[in-house]
């Protein structure tokens, strides 16, 4: 709790790829992204953990995004609007960090809720995320139906 931002990189176990999923019909329904942000399976993880002290710096690290194989998303971490210490230290002011969490930090630029033209994901879609060099997390999106109970609402 009430980790500094100098502090904040010493308490981090590793690093890894996370594919930053969201339902955007469930997300607009409200005020808040919540909704639409937390389905199970919508923050998948990989393939690899790598070890903090395998990576010398973490803003300094390519982050790469394809669907059906066309690059959607080049960047680095080095552009986000708010370093990683600073992520750890503003969420320890609210909330005990426990070991085994995970914070993830966002995407960069090139979601396609930005564009002019929307082609939402569908069924059969591949989404394959890169950080730096820990490997390539690749996602099938497939289509789970909602219980009757939850379509009459």
């Amino acid at each position: 709790r009430n980790v500094s931002k100098r502090d904040a990189l010493a308490h981090v176990f590793g690093y890894c790829n996370s594919n930053d999923l969201s339902a955007r019909d469930l997300q607009m329904r409200t005020s808040q992204w919540l909704l639409g942000k937390t389905p199970d399976k919508f923050l998948p993880l990989g393939p690899c953990i790598v070890s903090a002290d395998e990576v010398p710096n973490p803003q300094k690290l390519r982050i790469r995004c394809w669907v059906n194989g066309q690059q959607r998303q080049d960047s680095n971490t080095a552009d986000m609007i708010f370093s990683i210490a600073h992520i750890i230290s503003y969420a320890s002011q609210y909330f005990t960090l426990e070991p085994g969490d995970v914070i993830s930090t966002g995407t960069p630029e090139g979601v396609i809720f930005g564009m002019q033209q929307k082609q939402w994901l569908r069924p059969g879609d591949s989404v394959a995320v890169e950080v730096g060099d820990f490997g390539r997390l690749t996602n099938l999106m497939v289509n789970v139906p909602r219980a009757a109970s939850a379509k009459a609402r």
